[in-house]
Protein backbone atom coordinates (compact mmCIF):
# COMPACT_ATOMS: atom_id res chain seq x y z
CA UNK A 1 0.00 0.00 0.00
CA UNK A 2 1.27 3.84 -0.85
CA UNK A 3 1.85 5.24 2.15
CA UNK A 4 1.59 9.53 1.89
CA UNK A 5 2.85 11.87 4.82
CA UNK A 6 2.07 14.94 5.81
CA UNK A 7 4.64 16.62 7.66
CA UNK A 8 2.67 19.48 9.58
CA UNK A 9 4.13 22.97 10.71
CA UNK A 10 2.61 26.17 11.12
CA UNK A 11 -0.57 24.86 9.48
CA UNK A 12 -2.31 22.77 12.74
CA UNK A 13 -5.96 22.59 11.30
CA UNK A 14 -7.47 20.02 8.90
CA UNK A 15 -10.10 22.80 7.06
CA UNK A 16 -8.73 24.41 4.58
CA UNK A 17 -5.25 22.67 4.85
CA UNK A 18 -3.66 22.14 1.10
CA UNK A 19 -0.86 19.42 1.90
CA UNK A 20 -3.25 17.35 3.79
CA UNK A 21 -6.06 17.50 1.41
CA UNK A 22 -3.85 16.51 -1.31
CA UNK A 23 -2.20 13.68 0.71
CA UNK A 24 -5.80 12.12 1.02
CA UNK A 25 -6.75 12.52 -2.63
CA UNK A 26 -6.01 9.01 -3.41
CA UNK A 27 -8.24 6.76 -1.93
CA UNK A 28 -5.84 3.84 -1.74
CA UNK A 29 -3.37 5.36 0.38
CA UNK A 30 -2.48 4.99 3.92
CA UNK A 31 -2.41 8.66 5.72
CA UNK A 32 0.10 9.59 8.38
CA UNK A 33 0.77 13.30 9.74
CA UNK A 34 4.06 14.30 11.55
CA UNK A 35 4.73 17.30 13.55
CA UNK A 36 8.29 17.59 14.20
CA UNK A 37 9.70 19.69 17.45
CA UNK A 38 12.95 21.96 17.61
CA UNK A 39 13.69 23.05 21.15
CA UNK A 40 17.07 24.19 19.98
CA UNK A 41 16.05 25.99 16.87
CA UNK A 42 13.07 27.60 18.37
CA UNK A 43 15.47 29.12 21.49
CA UNK A 44 17.37 30.96 18.50
CA UNK A 45 14.25 32.14 17.05
CA UNK A 46 12.86 33.63 20.35
CA UNK A 47 9.87 31.51 20.80
CA UNK A 48 7.51 32.11 23.19
CA UNK A 49 6.99 30.18 26.01
CA UNK A 50 3.41 30.68 25.80
CA UNK A 51 3.11 30.05 22.03
CA UNK A 52 4.87 27.06 22.99
CA UNK A 53 1.83 26.03 25.10
CA UNK A 54 -0.32 27.38 22.09
CA UNK A 55 1.16 24.47 19.60
CA UNK A 56 1.12 22.11 21.98
CA UNK A 57 -2.85 22.35 22.93
CA UNK A 58 -3.05 23.26 19.19
CA UNK A 59 -1.70 19.71 18.48
CA UNK A 60 -3.48 17.80 20.97
CA UNK A 61 -6.35 19.37 19.36
CA UNK A 62 -5.34 18.65 15.89
CA UNK A 63 -4.61 14.51 16.79
CA UNK A 64 -8.12 14.13 18.09
CA UNK A 65 -9.30 15.82 14.82
CA UNK A 66 -6.74 13.60 12.39
CA UNK A 67 -8.24 10.43 14.38
CA UNK A 68 -11.25 10.98 13.29
CA UNK A 69 -10.52 10.95 9.80
CA UNK A 70 -7.96 7.77 10.33
CA UNK A 71 -4.80 9.88 10.39
CA UNK A 72 -2.52 9.09 13.01
CA UNK A 73 -0.34 12.03 14.54
CA UNK A 74 2.78 11.27 15.02
CA UNK A 75 5.38 13.47 17.39
CA UNK A 76 9.22 13.45 16.99
CA UNK A 77 11.88 15.82 18.40
CA UNK A 78 15.69 16.54 17.19
CA UNK A 79 17.28 19.71 18.62
CA UNK A 80 17.52 22.03 15.13
CA UNK A 81 16.37 22.22 11.35
CA UNK A 82 19.73 20.57 10.51
CA UNK A 83 18.80 17.58 12.37
CA UNK A 84 15.26 17.70 11.39
CA UNK A 85 16.35 16.65 7.37
CA UNK A 86 17.94 13.12 9.10
CA UNK A 87 14.91 12.46 11.33
CA UNK A 88 12.32 12.79 8.47
CA UNK A 89 14.69 10.75 6.45
CA UNK A 90 14.69 7.60 8.94
CA UNK A 91 10.97 8.06 9.86
CA UNK A 92 10.01 8.09 5.90
CA UNK A 93 12.00 4.82 5.54
CA UNK A 94 10.47 3.45 9.43
CA UNK A 95 6.87 3.79 7.65
CA UNK A 96 7.71 2.49 4.53
CA UNK A 97 6.94 6.52 3.09
CA UNK A 98 5.99 7.05 -0.61
CA UNK A 99 5.18 10.73 -0.66
CA UNK A 100 5.77 13.54 1.22
CA UNK A 101 3.48 16.79 1.60
CA UNK A 102 4.04 20.07 3.46
CA UNK A 103 2.95 23.27 3.30
CA UNK A 104 5.91 25.92 2.18
CA UNK A 105 7.30 28.30 5.14
CA UNK A 106 9.11 31.74 3.93
CA UNK A 107 11.29 32.59 6.16
CA UNK A 108 15.43 31.96 5.21
CA UNK A 109 15.72 29.17 8.06
CA UNK A 110 12.59 27.27 7.24
CA UNK A 111 13.10 27.01 3.09
CA UNK A 112 16.80 25.75 3.69
CA UNK A 113 15.63 23.59 5.91
CA UNK A 114 13.00 22.12 2.98
CA UNK A 115 15.20 22.44 0.32
CA UNK A 116 17.26 20.21 1.95
CA UNK A 117 14.51 17.92 3.19
CA UNK A 118 13.46 17.80 -0.57
CA UNK A 119 17.16 16.57 -1.85
CA UNK A 120 17.58 14.25 0.71
CA UNK A 121 14.39 12.13 -0.04
CA UNK A 122 14.39 12.92 -3.62
CA UNK A 123 17.75 10.70 -3.02
CA UNK A 124 15.49 8.06 -1.06
CA UNK A 125 13.53 7.63 -3.97
CA UNK A 126 10.33 9.85 -1.69
CA UNK A 127 8.20 12.16 -3.69
CA UNK A 128 8.09 15.45 -2.04
CA UNK A 129 5.57 17.95 -2.98
CA UNK A 130 5.05 21.50 -1.14
CA UNK A 131 2.65 23.86 -1.44
CA UNK A 132 1.46 27.57 -1.08
CA UNK A 133 -1.02 27.15 1.76
CA UNK A 134 -0.53 30.62 4.48
CA UNK A 135 -1.20 33.22 2.26
CA UNK A 136 -4.23 34.01 0.25
CA UNK A 137 -1.83 34.94 -2.31
CA UNK A 138 1.68 33.07 -3.26
CA UNK A 139 5.38 35.17 -2.93
CA UNK A 140 5.87 36.93 -6.10
CA UNK A 141 2.01 36.79 -7.49
CA UNK A 142 1.49 40.82 -6.89
CA UNK A 143 4.22 42.92 -8.44
CA UNK A 144 4.51 46.27 -10.10
CA UNK A 145 4.33 46.85 -13.92
CA UNK A 146 8.33 46.33 -13.50
CA UNK A 147 7.53 43.25 -12.23
CA UNK A 148 9.03 43.72 -8.86
CA UNK A 149 7.95 43.39 -5.38
CA UNK A 150 6.06 46.75 -3.98
CA UNK A 151 8.17 48.82 -1.32
CA UNK A 152 4.89 50.71 -0.63
CA UNK A 153 1.64 49.24 1.14
CA UNK A 154 -0.95 51.19 -0.81
CA UNK A 155 -0.43 50.14 -4.29
CA UNK A 156 0.27 46.64 -2.79
CA UNK A 157 -2.95 46.57 -1.16
CA UNK A 158 -5.04 47.80 -4.10
CA UNK A 159 -3.53 45.27 -6.50
CA UNK A 160 -4.04 42.64 -4.39
CA UNK A 161 -7.73 43.49 -4.11
CA UNK A 162 -7.68 43.67 -8.16
CA UNK A 163 -6.33 40.19 -8.14
CA UNK A 164 -8.91 38.71 -5.36
CA UNK A 165 -11.77 40.56 -7.82
CA UNK A 166 -10.20 38.61 -10.92
CA UNK A 167 -10.99 35.28 -8.69
CA UNK A 168 -11.02 34.20 -5.25
CA UNK A 169 -8.55 31.76 -3.87
CA UNK A 170 -10.01 28.59 -3.31
CA UNK A 171 -11.13 27.10 0.48
CA UNK A 172 -10.78 23.54 0.59
CA UNK A 173 -12.43 21.40 3.10
CA UNK A 174 -11.68 18.98 5.34
CA UNK A 175 -10.65 15.23 4.41
CA UNK A 176 -13.42 12.40 4.44
CA UNK A 177 -13.18 9.93 6.94
CA UNK A 178 -10.42 6.97 5.66
CA UNK A 179 -11.63 3.61 6.24
CA UNK A 180 -12.12 3.80 10.33
CA UNK A 181 -11.57 6.74 12.66
CA UNK A 182 -8.85 5.37 15.24
CA UNK A 183 -9.90 4.29 18.70
CA UNK A 184 -8.79 5.42 22.26
CA UNK A 185 -6.48 2.94 22.56
CA UNK A 186 -5.27 3.87 18.80
CA UNK A 187 -4.13 7.19 19.55
CA UNK A 188 -0.70 7.75 21.16
CA UNK A 189 -0.41 10.23 23.93
CA UNK A 190 2.13 13.16 22.19
CA UNK A 191 5.34 13.31 24.21
CA UNK A 192 5.53 16.64 25.50
CA UNK A 193 8.30 18.74 23.61
CA UNK A 194 11.72 19.84 25.55
CA UNK A 195 10.88 23.52 25.44
CA UNK A 196 9.56 25.87 28.07
CA UNK A 197 6.00 26.24 28.33
CA UNK A 198 3.76 28.70 30.26
CA UNK A 199 0.00 28.98 30.95
CA UNK A 200 -2.01 31.21 28.57
CA UNK A 201 -5.55 32.71 29.14
CA UNK A 202 -7.77 29.93 27.68
CA UNK A 203 -10.84 32.33 27.78
CA UNK A 204 -9.50 34.82 25.58
CA UNK A 205 -7.41 32.24 23.70
CA UNK A 206 -9.23 28.64 23.41
CA UNK A 207 -6.84 26.44 21.73
CA UNK A 208 -7.87 24.43 18.59
CA UNK A 209 -9.57 24.78 15.54
CA UNK A 210 -13.40 25.03 16.36
CA UNK A 211 -12.63 27.28 18.81
CA UNK A 212 -10.91 29.74 16.44
CA UNK A 213 -13.68 28.86 13.34
CA UNK A 214 -16.15 30.04 16.38
CA UNK A 215 -14.16 33.63 16.99
CA UNK A 216 -13.91 33.68 13.00
CA UNK A 217 -17.61 33.53 13.05
CA UNK A 218 -18.57 36.01 16.05
CA UNK A 219 -16.14 38.83 14.77
CA UNK A 220 -17.32 38.53 10.91
CA UNK A 221 -20.81 39.49 12.22
CA UNK A 222 -21.26 43.19 14.27
CA UNK A 223 -17.69 43.70 15.43
CA UNK A 224 -16.18 43.42 12.06
CA UNK A 225 -18.94 46.45 11.39
CA UNK A 226 -17.50 47.92 14.80
CA UNK A 227 -13.42 47.32 14.12
CA UNK A 228 -12.84 50.64 12.02
CA UNK A 229 -14.17 52.50 15.06
CA UNK A 230 -13.13 49.96 18.16
CA UNK A 231 -9.62 48.77 17.25
CA UNK A 232 -7.66 52.02 18.58
CA UNK A 233 -9.40 51.40 22.08
CA UNK A 234 -7.06 48.95 24.08
CA UNK A 235 -10.05 49.23 26.69
CA UNK A 236 -12.23 47.83 24.14
CA UNK A 237 -12.51 44.28 22.87
CA UNK A 238 -12.91 45.40 19.54
CA UNK A 239 -9.90 43.40 17.37
CA UNK A 240 -10.26 40.00 16.22
CA UNK A 241 -7.89 37.97 18.33
CA UNK A 242 -7.37 35.78 15.62
CA UNK A 243 -3.98 36.45 15.21
CA UNK A 244 -2.37 33.45 17.25
CA UNK A 245 -4.48 30.59 15.26
CA UNK A 246 -3.01 32.79 11.78
CA UNK A 247 0.41 32.28 13.09
CA UNK A 248 0.43 28.94 14.11
CA UNK A 249 -1.79 27.48 11.25
CA UNK A 250 -4.79 26.50 13.25
CA UNK A 251 -7.11 29.02 10.91
CA UNK A 252 -6.37 30.30 7.40
CA UNK A 253 -6.43 33.50 5.94
CA UNK A 254 -8.88 31.97 3.40
CA UNK A 255 -10.91 30.60 6.07
CA UNK A 256 -10.79 34.45 7.43
CA UNK A 257 -11.52 36.14 3.83
CA UNK A 258 -14.39 33.70 2.83
CA UNK A 259 -16.29 33.50 6.21
CA UNK A 260 -16.11 37.17 5.92
CA UNK A 261 -17.42 37.97 2.00
CA UNK A 262 -20.08 35.14 3.53
CA UNK A 263 -21.41 37.73 5.91
CA UNK A 264 -20.99 41.27 3.90
CA UNK A 265 -20.57 40.14 0.31
CA UNK A 266 -19.59 43.45 -0.24
CA UNK A 267 -16.36 43.36 1.86
CA UNK A 268 -13.77 44.27 -1.05
CA UNK A 269 -15.85 47.78 -2.19
CA UNK A 270 -17.30 47.98 1.39
CA UNK A 271 -14.70 50.63 2.97
CA UNK A 272 -16.27 49.87 6.45
CA UNK A 273 -15.88 45.75 6.37
CA UNK A 274 -12.62 46.33 4.10
CA UNK A 275 -10.59 47.68 7.22
CA UNK A 276 -9.87 44.83 8.84
CA UNK A 277 -9.64 42.91 5.41
CA UNK A 278 -6.80 45.46 4.49
CA UNK A 279 -5.46 44.39 7.85
CA UNK A 280 -5.20 40.93 6.28
CA UNK A 281 -3.36 42.21 3.73
CA UNK A 282 -0.70 44.19 5.86
CA UNK A 283 0.29 40.27 7.04
CA UNK A 284 0.50 39.47 3.10
CA UNK A 285 2.55 42.12 2.32
CA UNK A 286 5.43 41.72 5.08
CA UNK A 287 5.39 38.09 4.06
CA UNK A 288 5.88 38.38 0.39
CA UNK A 289 8.39 41.51 1.65
CA UNK A 290 10.32 38.17 3.34
CA UNK A 291 10.35 36.54 0.21
CA UNK A 292 11.51 39.31 -2.24
CA UNK A 293 14.37 40.30 0.36
CA UNK A 294 15.45 37.58 2.74
CA UNK A 295 17.96 39.80 4.25
CA UNK A 296 14.79 41.36 6.62
CA UNK A 297 14.82 37.66 8.16
CA UNK A 298 18.36 38.44 9.56
CA UNK A 299 17.49 41.11 11.12
CA UNK A 300 18.79 43.74 8.61
CA UNK A 301 16.91 47.40 8.27
CA UNK A 302 14.86 47.35 4.68
CA UNK A 303 16.35 50.98 4.79
CA UNK A 304 20.23 50.82 3.64
CA UNK A 305 20.98 54.37 5.21
CA UNK A 306 19.41 53.48 8.53
CA UNK A 307 22.38 51.17 9.72
CA UNK A 308 24.31 54.20 10.74
CA UNK A 309 21.98 54.89 13.56
CA UNK A 310 24.21 54.91 16.24
CA UNK A 311 21.50 53.33 18.83
CA UNK A 312 22.11 53.34 22.57
CA UNK A 313 22.87 50.94 25.05
CA UNK A 314 21.10 51.44 28.17
CA UNK A 315 20.48 47.91 29.85
CA UNK A 316 18.71 49.65 32.69
CA UNK A 317 16.45 51.65 30.60
CA UNK A 318 15.97 48.12 28.24
CA UNK A 319 14.78 46.31 31.52
CA UNK A 320 12.78 49.52 32.63
CA UNK A 321 10.71 49.21 29.34
CA UNK A 322 10.22 45.78 29.25
CA UNK A 323 8.58 45.08 32.85
CA UNK A 324 6.55 48.28 32.19
CA UNK A 325 8.35 51.05 35.10
CA UNK A 326 9.16 53.53 32.11
CA UNK A 327 7.01 56.17 34.44
CA UNK A 328 4.91 56.71 31.11
CA UNK A 329 1.11 54.69 32.01
CA UNK A 330 -0.16 53.51 28.52
CA UNK A 331 3.24 52.26 27.21
CA UNK A 332 3.59 50.41 30.87
CA UNK A 333 0.00 49.17 30.95
CA UNK A 334 0.76 48.00 27.38
CA UNK A 335 4.06 46.11 28.25
CA UNK A 336 2.40 44.42 31.27
CA UNK A 337 -0.54 43.35 29.13
CA UNK A 338 2.14 41.71 26.89
CA UNK A 339 4.14 40.00 29.73
CA UNK A 340 0.93 38.87 31.35
CA UNK A 341 -1.16 37.46 27.89
CA UNK A 342 1.60 37.10 25.52
CA UNK A 343 -0.50 39.40 23.73
CA UNK A 344 -0.59 43.18 23.06
CA UNK A 345 -3.53 45.30 21.56
CA UNK A 346 -1.94 46.56 18.00
CA UNK A 347 -2.29 50.25 18.90
CA UNK A 348 0.06 49.69 21.76
CA UNK A 349 2.89 47.31 20.08
CA UNK A 350 2.96 51.14 17.57
CA UNK A 351 3.52 53.01 21.00
CA UNK A 352 5.34 50.79 22.82
CA UNK A 353 7.65 50.29 19.59
CA UNK A 354 8.11 53.87 19.18
CA UNK A 355 8.85 54.42 22.72
CA UNK A 356 12.22 51.90 22.89
CA UNK A 357 13.31 53.23 19.43
CA UNK A 358 12.26 56.94 19.34
CA UNK A 359 12.20 58.02 22.74
CA UNK A 360 15.19 55.76 24.54
CA UNK A 361 16.94 55.37 21.27
CA UNK A 362 17.44 51.67 21.85
CA UNK A 363 18.19 49.43 18.86
CA UNK A 364 14.74 47.98 17.06
CA UNK A 365 16.01 44.50 17.13
CA UNK A 366 16.20 44.54 21.00
CA UNK A 367 12.66 45.29 20.89
CA UNK A 368 11.48 42.76 18.17
CA UNK A 369 13.56 39.85 19.95
CA UNK A 370 11.97 40.75 23.10
CA UNK A 371 7.97 40.67 21.40
CA UNK A 372 9.05 37.69 19.43
CA UNK A 373 10.23 36.09 23.64
CA UNK A 374 6.78 36.87 25.23
CA UNK A 375 4.21 36.58 22.16
CA UNK A 376 1.72 34.14 22.29
CA UNK A 377 1.15 35.34 18.09
CA UNK A 378 4.82 35.54 17.29
CA UNK A 379 5.18 35.94 13.84
CA UNK A 380 8.52 36.88 12.00
CA UNK A 381 7.34 38.63 8.98
CA UNK A 382 4.22 40.37 11.19
CA UNK A 383 6.91 41.40 13.81
CA UNK A 384 9.48 42.12 11.94
CA UNK A 385 7.32 44.54 9.71
CA UNK A 386 5.79 46.14 12.81
CA UNK A 387 9.05 47.54 14.37
CA UNK A 388 10.67 47.98 10.80
CA UNK A 389 7.64 50.29 10.71
CA UNK A 390 7.53 52.19 14.26
CA UNK A 391 12.01 52.60 13.53
CA UNK A 392 11.89 54.24 10.34
CA UNK A 393 13.65 51.35 9.22
CA UNK A 394 11.35 49.22 6.90
CA UNK A 395 9.72 49.78 3.82
CA UNK A 396 6.90 52.15 3.70
CA UNK A 397 7.71 52.94 7.02
CA UNK A 398 6.44 56.13 9.75
CA UNK A 399 9.55 58.84 8.67
CA UNK A 400 11.83 58.79 11.02
CA UNK A 401 11.13 62.65 11.97
CA UNK A 402 7.16 61.42 12.98
CA UNK A 403 7.65 60.54 16.58
CA UNK A 404 5.06 59.38 18.96
CA UNK A 405 4.46 61.21 21.85
CA UNK A 406 3.41 58.75 24.73
CA UNK A 407 1.72 60.99 27.03
CA UNK A 408 -0.66 62.18 23.73
CA UNK A 409 -0.86 59.09 22.65
CA UNK A 410 -2.81 57.55 25.84
CA UNK A 411 -4.89 60.58 26.29
CA UNK A 412 -5.72 60.20 22.30
CA UNK A 413 -6.80 56.11 22.58
CA UNK A 414 -7.34 55.41 26.57
CA UNK A 415 -8.92 59.10 27.22
CA UNK A 416 -10.19 57.65 31.08
CA UNK A 417 -7.71 55.22 31.79
CA UNK A 418 -9.83 52.46 31.73
CA UNK A 419 -7.31 50.15 30.65
CA UNK A 420 -4.37 51.64 32.35
CA UNK A 421 -6.07 51.25 35.69
CA UNK A 422 -6.57 47.95 34.60
CA UNK A 423 -2.81 47.05 34.29
CA UNK A 424 -1.34 49.77 36.51
CA UNK A 425 -3.47 48.98 39.84
CA UNK A 426 -1.07 51.27 41.72
CA UNK A 427 -2.72 54.49 39.34
CA UNK A 428 -6.53 53.04 40.03
CA UNK A 429 -6.52 56.26 43.02
CA UNK A 430 -5.62 58.95 40.35
CA UNK A 431 -8.28 61.23 38.98
CA UNK A 432 -8.80 60.31 35.33
CA UNK A 433 -7.27 64.21 34.37
CA UNK A 434 -4.31 63.32 35.77
CA UNK A 435 -4.04 59.47 34.97
CA UNK A 436 -1.79 60.05 31.98
CA UNK A 437 0.64 61.85 33.96
CA UNK A 438 -0.17 60.79 37.25
CA UNK A 439 2.92 62.41 39.19
CA UNK A 440 1.79 65.82 38.39
CA UNK A 441 -1.58 64.96 40.57
CA UNK A 442 0.69 63.26 43.15
CA UNK A 443 2.97 66.78 43.56
CA UNK A 444 -0.20 68.62 43.77
CA UNK A 445 -1.84 66.90 46.32
CA UNK A 446 1.40 65.73 48.54
CA UNK A 447 0.41 62.12 47.28
CA UNK A 448 3.32 59.34 47.32
CA UNK A 449 2.87 57.11 44.21
CA UNK A 450 4.63 53.51 44.06
CA UNK A 451 4.78 54.16 40.39
CA UNK A 452 8.22 55.24 38.64
CA UNK A 453 9.21 58.77 37.60
CA UNK A 454 9.49 58.96 33.68
CA UNK A 455 13.03 57.39 32.94
CA UNK A 456 13.08 60.07 30.37
CA UNK A 457 11.92 63.85 29.18
CA UNK A 458 10.08 62.74 26.05
CA UNK A 459 11.06 66.72 24.39
CA UNK A 460 14.46 66.13 24.96
CA UNK A 461 14.70 62.49 23.81
CA UNK A 462 13.12 63.67 20.60
CA UNK A 463 15.46 66.03 19.99
CA UNK A 464 18.09 63.48 20.73
CA UNK A 465 16.33 60.66 17.85
CA UNK A 466 16.08 63.43 15.85
CA UNK A 467 19.73 63.99 15.89
CA UNK A 468 20.92 60.95 15.32
CA UNK A 469 18.87 59.64 12.58
CA UNK A 470 19.70 62.84 10.78
CA UNK A 471 23.33 62.09 11.50
CA UNK A 472 23.01 58.72 10.29
CA UNK A 473 21.64 60.28 6.72
CA UNK A 474 24.50 62.94 6.25
CA UNK A 475 26.88 59.75 6.07
CA UNK A 476 25.18 58.32 3.25
CA UNK A 477 24.52 61.42 1.57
Amino acid sequence: MTTHLVWLRNDLRINDNHALHAACRSENARVIALFIATPGQWAQHNMAPKQAEFIWRSLLDVQQSLAKKGIALHIAECDDFTASVALLQDFCREHGVDRLFYNYQYEVNERQRDAAVERTLFDNDVMVQGFDDSLLLPPGSVLTGNREMYKVFTPFSRAFVKRLQEGLPECLPAPSVRNAALDEQDIQPLKAFDYPREEIDTKLFPAGEQAAIARLREFCQQPVTDYPGQRDLPARDGTSRLSAYLATGVLSPRQCLHRLLKQHPHGLEDNQIFVWLNELIWREFYRHLLVAYPSLCRHQPFTRWTRNVVWRKDPQQLAAWQQGKTGYPIVDAAMRQLNSLGWMHNRLRMITASFLVKDLLIDWREGERYFMSQLLDGDLAANNGGWQWAASTGTDAAPYFRIFNPTTQGERFDKSGEFIRHWLPELRGVPEKFIHQPHEWAKKNQQRLDYPLPIVEHKQARQQTLAAFEAARKQTD
